[in-house]
């Protein structure tokens, strides 16, 4: 495993690329989620490229599968696409490179981007783990803005019901969707205590903090409390590009060339 926080980097510098050179959106939900996949793929989840299909891998299902170009890029970074040439095969016409996320690809479990369902697939997943007495974890992460779908808020009643503590849901709440603030447009608050009130267990972080992201993930791994987790991770819309934090526009918006400049100095790519 490398560095988190140099993964992450990297994660970031790989999703800009792909944007900036094909000229495809959602750079910004993809800077705010990054953090969150380079705990994920530093150790977190039992999964590796070379055997990426054994039933007893950990699961993780990217329900924000708009801002796919950060899962391409982690995926791509741990050597899930061994003689795939991402960058040229990304977002062209017959390519699994798809602008949404694509299952036909090494380590994706399933096919995202129309948003509300990749959490009721978890449970499912989840409660085949349990009725099979297989020991894998299931993570998912859903966007703040999906949380509007009522699929959603059925598979988390369903998640509390069936007890499945083996499934892990993080938020990225990075409080800006795709027609303007979340408070604004369906506002989500109190979360944390729905989620509570829902029986299951919560646990609120900086989704950009590197140990607190390990503890919490690590926490909810080892959890056999008889409930679902969460854990709500607060981010930033564009996090690491300084123009492109917390601007909505971004979740449109695809980097020009002196975007993409000034972007890649930001980050550490002269």
């Amino acid at each position: 495993m490398t560095d988190t926080r140099r993964f992450a980097t990297d994660i970031r510098l790989r999703a800009l690329e792909l944007c900036y050179h094909k000229r495809t959106s959602h750079i910004g939900g993809a800077l705010s989620v990054a953090d969150i996949l380079a705990v994920l793929y530093n150790g977190m989840l039992s999964i590796s490229p070379q055997d990426a299909n054994n039933p007893t891998r950990d699961r993780l299902f990217y329900s924000k599968g708009h801002a796919c170009s950060a899962l391409y890029a982690a995926l791509e970074l741990r050597g899930f696409f061994p003689g795939l040439d991402l960058l040229q095969q990304f977002a062209e016409n017959g390519s699994y490179f798809t602008s949404h996320i694509n299952h036909n690809l090494p380590g994706v479990e399933l096919s995202t981007g129309s948003l509300g369902h990749a959490l009721g697939v978890s449970c499912g997943s989840a409660l085949a783990g349990k009725r099979r007495g297989k020991d894998y974890r299931v993570v998912t992460i859903v966007s703040d803005g999906e949380l509007d779908e009522g699929s959603n808020w059925e598979a988390i009643l369903f998640a509390a019901h069936h007890r499945l503590d083996n499934l892990i849901l993080i938020v990225d709440y990075n409080k800006i969707q795709s027609f303007g603030a979340v408070a604004d447009v369906m506002a989500l608050e109190p979360l944390a205590d729905k989620f509570r009130a829902f029986n299951w267990a919560v646990r609120e972080i900086d989704g950009h903090e590197i140990p607190a992201l390990e503890h919490a993930i690590g926490t909810a791994k080892a959890a056999k409390a008889g409930r679902p987790q969460c854990i709500i991770a607060h981010t930033v819309k564009g996090k690491g590009i300084s123009f492109m934090e917390n601007e909505l526009a971004w979740h449109y918006r695809s980097p020009r060339d002196a975007d993409y400049a000034a972007a890649r100095a930001e980050l550490g790519a002269l």
